[in-house]
Order: structure tokens, then sequence, then C-alpha cells
């Protein structure tokens, strides 16, 4: 049985790699981080642990089919921490009707069924999370993946994770690099209609660009959490 906190589109990804591309999302409920800034406590802390739903892998499937009218697009696995789940018979049973399957984690759990992901898209957590990255746990992730695409997608909130997250892109220097400024207004997890600070996240933005740029650091894509722009706090989209 899988700890599904909420299935829920056709939206758009708002972020990453898969940037802008029709999406259902599939949200594993747990994880094994507390980041300190966590902006889906509802699909993290145990105490919402009531609200999820265990679900077979073909209950999640019928679920994607019906919210896509059964035309196959980009199903996004996140949480909390898919990783800590078994997504692989989910994965099998999709591909073989047509849909592509993405999933985003923090890197601290292997799986085999990362290989068969297009793509995996590894977010290592900055120092403003408080955690600490368990890099021989990230290494084994990035070979678990094997051929499948992989890439990184780190937050970055200030000047030590700006710094960080240059360490972290030298350390890896053939993967896809994809960073962004960190929503600062979280939602509380009962209220997703909390208002969010898009000037501030705007005025992070610029910031992040123009230090970027005067650093000559050129490799990474440069990108806004789109949805955040759009909906705001909004669950669901």
């Amino acid at each position: 049985m899988l700890r599904i906190s909420e299935i829920f589109g056709p939206t758009i990804q708002g972020e990453g790699a898969v940037i802008g591309q029709p999406t259902v999302f599939v949200r594993a409920g747990g994880c094994d981080y507390r980041c300190a800034w966590c902006d889906t406590l509802h699909a993290v802390d145990t105490e919402y642990r009531h609200t999820w739903a265990k679900m077979t892998s073909e209950e999640v499937m019928a679920e994607i089919e019906r919210l896509s009218g059964g035309v196959p697009l980009t199903v996004s696995l996140s949480g909390g921490n898919p990783a800590i789940q078994q997504f692989g018979e989910l994965i099998e049973m999709g591909k073989t009707k047509g849909y592509r399957f993405a999933c985003e984690t923090q890197g601290s759990v292997a799986k085999d069924w990362f290989a068969e992901l297009d793509p995996l898209i590894l977010s290592p957590k900055p120092p403003s999370s408080k955690h600490v990255v368990d890099w021989d746990q990230f290494d084994a992730c990035i070979a678990a993946a094997g051929d499948a695409p992989r890439v990184l997608k780190m937050v970055i909130f200030d000047d030590r994770d700006y710094d960080w997250a240059r360490d972290v892109a030298r350390r890896y220097p053939d993967m896809p690099l994809y960073i962004q400024p960190g929503n600062h207004t979280p939602p509380p997890p009962d209220d997703d209609d909390a208002e969010v600070d898009i000037d501030g996240i705007m005025t992070r933005y610029e910031w992040l660009i123009d230090k970027a740029l005067a650093d000559h650091w050129y490799t990474p894509t440069i990108l806004p959490q789109l949805h955040v722009l759009i909906w705001g706090n909004k669950r669901g989209v």
C-alpha cells in the first residue's frame, strides 16, 4: 500500500527541469526530513497522517487516468519524500499506458525504480533547511538512476545557500542544474489561502539572477516557482 497525501491535476509543473509541462501530481505522505521552511507540511508531518490515504498502485493509476481523461502526460511523484515508498509497480503500470514519470527527492534514499524515471530530480537541501546532506546516500541515488536522465534542483534563500549551491554544482559538473529562490512565506498546513509575499519572492529572484551573473556562473537555469507566482499557496495546483 502507498501512503498518498493527495493526487491532483492536470496542472502545470511549476519548477525545475519540466517547468510548464502539463502534469498530474501524486504527492506521497511521509518524509525523512523536516526542513525549516517546508511548504508541504501536510504531506510531511505525521500529525497529518490521518489525512493520508492508503492506496494500491492500481487505485493510484486509476485516479491518474480519471484526472487526465485517459490521455498520457507527465506524472510527478513528489512529497514529502516519495523515495521512502515503493512506486516501482505504479511506474511500470503507467509506462505501459504511455505515461511519463518524474520524481523529485532530496537524495537521501536510493530506489531501483529511479532507473525508470524521466527524469529523476535530485534536490539536496541547503544549509537554511537545517539539514546536512549525506553525500554517500546522494551518490547512491545517482547510481540507482542508471541511464535515466538526472538533474539537480536547488532552492536558495541567502548567501550561505548560494555558496553551498556553487560547491554542489562543482561536485556534479555533468548534471543539468536548476536553481530558484525559495518561498520565504510557506503556507501553514491548514491554510492554503495564506497570503504570499510575491514582491519579496521577486526581489530574491532578481538578487539570485544578479549574483549568479556577476560571478560569471552561467551553468544554472535560474527559474522562479511559477506555481507560487500564479496561484500563491493554494493547494492542489
